[in-house]
């Protein structure tokens, strides 16, 4: 018995060995058409080619954005609590009426938060100004600086450390005293080769002492987390009245929780505290805004979902624009080589022999077209990388479904030229002219 379940196990071994050799034969023939019908080969395979690689640079593109814009959410802080006077939004779009109407936060606000959050480890007041002011010190000027008035919370509250110096204390707070701390790029434009701590700075001809440098952050989405500097928010309303009082987004209140696991509990008491103090009823709808950091990567992830679902459109058209290229050019094949299919099935070749070398060259000819792809999604997000500074990154997995849609585009498209190879009569083929 065991003798004769070897023997049945040899012709077994034998025909899938066979097989095995049948189908790298196929695809070593397809190579060598192809090389003889180069142009012809080229421009059959750039859709796949063009689709392939559309994969990878989407894939790459989305994952080293989602990458760079959550590193850049957890620098800030992922339990960050703030509220604001306008919903957060992207661009510079026109504000909606209702929001426009809506009453400023304020300091009082701030200080009743504080006074009552009994889960915020951190509030933080803040008001900003990017605009309408210069920073120098002598001949030297900060270009594209940002001024921001906070009080001692704000380290906490925003996830920014010192590194050099000290930072704000309440007695800088109380008596609106004129010192700052700096972003290193602010340092490295005013004081290049020179320590800054004691330095003195002009802002907009006013002297502030430079008592601390802030922690290295780098950059978001292109721009700097570094070029701007903080001054107590008491000298920088006295500097800035425009700003407290221009009826825009004048106050912007930064919280955290004591515990992480205090997040939510802490977002819904201080939306409580700050109803309450502004009076509203059970039915009104809050006249301020919450941000946190969950729900601008939501956002942030939305958009790249929108984006990655565009490309993979264009990346689709663009696959069945070669796929229907090779299924022409497998015909045309067909046609040239009814003789060679005649000859094959003259010598015993079977229907099954003759689909599957025709659909082992069109598999080839997309392999190829798909390996060509990943070859300059690769390099496009390598370009990225050196030239923007982007994180691009292609995962593992999108290498192997680059070259796996490839693969399946040349079965799909090439399924139908291999049948209908293996259904003609031989005898007809070998009259074929």
């Amino acid at each position: 018995m065991t003798a004769a379940g070897g023997g049945n196990r040899r012709p077994r071994r034998r025909g899938r060995r066979a097989w095995q050799l049948n189908l790298v034969e196929n695809a070593r023939f397809a190579l060598v058409a192809m090389r003889a019908n180069k142009l012809r080969s080229f421009l059959t395979l750039l859709g796949v080619t063009a689709g392939v690689a559309t994969v990878i640079m989407m894939v790459s593109f989305v994952v080293g954005f989602d990458n760079s814009v959550t590193d850049a959410f957890n620098s800030f802080g992922t339990n960050l609590v703030q509220f604001q006077k306008y919903e957060p939004r992207f661009g510079h779009g026109s504000i909606p009426e209702d929001q426009r109407n809506r009453r400023d936060l304020t300091l009082d606000d701030a200080a009743t938060l504080k006074r009552l959050a009994t889960l915020a480890s951190a509030v933080s007041p803040e008001r900003y100004i990017s605009v309408g002011f210069e920073v120098k010190a002598g001949k030297a000027e900060a270009n594209g600086a940002q001024v921001v008035g906070v009080t001692p919370d704000y380290v906490l509250a925003d996830n920014r450390y010192v590194q050099d110096g000290r930072f704000l204390t309440d007695a800088d707070v109380r008596h609106g005293a004129r010192v700052c701390i700096i972003g290193v790029d602010v340092a490295q434009a005013l004081y290049p080769n020179r320590d800054p701590i004691d330095q003195t700075l002009a802002l907009s001809g006013r002297a502030y002492t430079v008592v601390g440098l802030f922690e290295k952050r780098g950059a978001f989405m292109g721009g700097s987390l570094d070029n701007f500097l903080v001054i107590p928010i008491t000298a920088f309303d006295e500097q800035f009245p425009q700003i407290r009082d221009g009826g825009k987004d004048t106050l912007h209140i930064a919280t955290v929780p004591r515990r992480p696991e205090d997040f939510q509990a802490l977002l819904d008491q201080e939306t409580a505290i700050l109803r309450v103090r502004r009076k509203l009823h059970g039915n009104q709808a809050s006249d301020f805004a919450t941000f946190t950091s969950d729900s601008a990567l939501s956002t942030f992830r939305q958009i790249t979902g929108g984006i990655a679902a565009v490309m993979i459109v264009i990346a689709a058209v663009a696959l069945l624009v070669g796929g229907v290229g090779v299924m022409n050019i497998m015909l045309v094949n067909v046609t040239q080589r009814t003789r060679e299919i005649g000859l094959r099935k003259a010598i015993g070749g079977t229907r099954r022999d003759i689909a599957l070398q025709f659909l082992a060259e069109a598999v080839t000819l997309t392999g190829v077209g798909g390996g060509l792809g990943i070859v300059a999604g690769l390099s496009a997000a390598l370009l990225a990388q050196l030239l923007f500074k982007f994180k691009a990154a292609a995962p593992l997995w999108s290498i192997v479904l680059g070259f796996g849609v490839s693969s399946a585009v040349g079965v799909v498209f090439g399924l139908w030229p291999a049948v209908k190879a293996a259904r003609l009569d031989p005898i007809d083929a070998l009259r074929y002219e």
